[in-house]
């Protein structure tokens, strides 16, 4: 008997706020079952708290993240889902950092001479302090009560502009435990390249959004050939580059730091250096280049000859 999964998906149990608790309520077990494991009496224990709860996080992050971008590129049955669902996804995502605000909290206030001592950095705390206004506001204006006090423009500039800073939160912390810590885990390389990967496919949405609204617009097209094979270049050195950071990342932040006219983004600017993002900055400009690789005509231009 076949299974249409059009109709599985509709499920009551796998959609809105079933859907909430369905994830949020094993993320809170996994985390009390963490808490009975570890040593809370330390810092060490508490600061590990921290780290499994963004990694009960992230995933949902991710998923919202990249919803959208799933549903142009690959629209159907799975990707309607995933972006009706797409407010539980970061609802969820929330929820779960609720707990790791509750570890940050436990870890400052309780053992703050190993906090100053083994994890406080000026610019990771600005950094994590927008993030959690970002994810608040974004939270309560998820909901009517607190949406209706925005325009639909401010709605949508607070939520994509939050959700790329925390996309890049997670995302960075990942690269720095990949190419800076000698024993990265295994989940280290999946949140890693599954940061890459959601980051990729609103690119290549991009991408496709572009190349449909320029085929609509013009029935001629003047192609620029060089410019599709820079971007595909480029396309091909974001990719490598992804995944050989240990050899180029040393003279990248050579040149990005240690300078005297970088010295307060280096204390102050979230995400400074952008090390992490080059690879995807490589990958963003290809697209752009093989997006504009041709010049669309008027379909009903007139050609001038001479007499």
């Amino acid at each position: 008997m076949s299974v249409d999964v059009g109709e599985v998906l509709k499920n009551k149990a796998i959609n809105g706020w079933r859907l909430f608790w369905l994830i949020t309520g094993p993320i809170s077990i996994a985390i009390i079952i963490g808490m009975l494991g570890v040593d809370l009496s330390s810092g060490e224990g508490v600061s590990s708290m921290i780290q499994l709860s963004v990694r009960c996080a992230v995933p949902w992050l991710y998923l919202a993240f990249a919803a959208p971008s799933i549903q142009v590129l690959f629209p159907g049955t799975l990707s309607r889902w995933l972006l009706r669902n797409r407010k539980i996804m970061g609802l969820c995502f929330a929820a779960a950092m609720a707990w790791q605000l509750l570890f940050i909290l436990w870890l400052v206030t309780v053992y703050s001479d190993y906090y100053v001592d083994e994890v406080y950095v000026l610019r990771d705390v600005i950094e994590g302090v927008l993030g959690y206004l970002f994810l608040i506001a974004m939270t309560l204006t998820s909901f009517r009560f607190a949406r209706k006090h925005l325009q639909p423009r401010q709605w949508k500039l607070l939520h994509k502009s939050g959700i790329y800073f925390l996309w890049a939160y997670a995302f960075s912390v990942y690269w720095w435990n990949l190419f800076y810590y000698p024993e990265p885990s295994w989940l280290d390389h999946v949140f890693y390249w599954s940061g890459f990967l959601a980051c990729g496919l609103r690119i290549a949405a991009w991408r496709k959004k572009r190349r449909r609204l320029a085929e609509q617009g013009a029935s001629q097209s003047r192609p620029y050939p060089a410019l599709m094979i820079l971007g595909l270049v480029l396309v091909m050195l974001g990719l490598a580059a992804a995944a050989s950071d240990l050899i180029w990342r040393a003279p990248a932040e050579a040149l990005l730091t240690g300078h005297a006219i970088t010295r307060v983004p280096e204390l102050y600017l979230p995400y400074y250096p952008p090390t992490p993002y080059l690879p995807l900055l490589f990958i963003a400009l290809g697209a752009f280049f093989t997006t504009n690789s041709a010049t669309a005509r008027p379909p009903n231009s007139a050609v001038i000859r001479p007499d």
